[in-house]
């Protein structure tokens, strides 16, 4: 996972571009494009338009736009999983139970009246019911109940999202993050101070290059990834 708008600025200032320097290049106002580089969502005119001005913005600066609506889309379903808290039953009124049980009640003991006035005036003239022979049985088709069986869908299970993560447990350490390799979108560069982390999505490969590898604990997915003695590249993926 990356900050999507530290990204974006940092591309743009790279360029030596100011907002309104974009806006003339691209068309989008400014103010959309603050929006984009403070992650301010909730300010752009709605999703389909702030996946198409990410986009146009990064590419704009010579960046992967796909990447970005892959992690625009990855913190959406982050927020999405986070659980809703239900409404407390105390606020309901003290009163509102009883009443549903009396009308409840009530409902119950009509129908029950109902079924005996029915049965009453129905006697034995009341028609018998069907009775399925074995001759019935066997005309039914042999593999109806395999095809209605074979016409139920099949559940499909998200793959959840995978994150590397880099932790500087033993001293400060300098890296630079970039997507798939070092000519990639950068993710980070900077030093990570003793006792700090950073988090990257998973939803492509991350190359790091780090300064100080014996200061670093890995984890790509979960899983420790052994790391070399001296400065050194490593690329992780979900793999590892």
């Amino acid at each position: 996972m990356f900050e999507i708008g530290h990204s974006l600025r940092e591309a743009r200032t790279r360029r030596g571009m100011s907002a309104a320097d974009v806006q003339k290049g691209i068309r989008i106002r400014e103010r959309y494009l603050s929006a984009l580089e403070e992650e301010h969502w909730e300010q752009l005119p709605g999703d389909a338009y702030t996946k198409g001005f990410l986009r146009t913005y990064a590419e704009f600066l010579g960046l992967d736009g796909e990447l970005y609506i892959d992690e625009y889309n990855a913190q959406l379903r982050g927020h999405d999983d986070e659980p809703l808290v239900p409404a407390s039953i105390s606020t309901r009124h003290p009163s509102t139970g009883w009443t549903a049980r009396t009308i409840a009640g009530a409902i119950v003991l009509l129908a029950v009246v109902v079924g005996v006035a029915v049965w009453q005036l129905g006697g034995s003239s009341s028609p018998r019911p069907t009775r399925v022979t074995k001759s019935a049985k066997a005309s039914a088709p042999v593999g109806a109940t395999a095809q209605r069986r074979s016409h139920t869908p099949a559940v499909k299970t998200a793959a959840a999202p995978a994150f590397a993560t880099i932790s500087a447990t033993r001293g400060d350490c300098w890296v630079d993050v970039r997507v798939g390799g070092p000519a990639g979108a950068l993710l980070y560069e900077g030093t990570l101070s003793r006792g700090s982390t950073k988090r990257f999505s998973l939803t492509h490969a991350v190359w790091v290059r780090m300064g100080n590898p014996n200061a670093l604990d890995v984890r790509a997915a979960g899983k420790p990834v052994g790391l070399p003695t001296s400065p050194a590249n490593i690329v992780l993926s979900r793999a590892g």
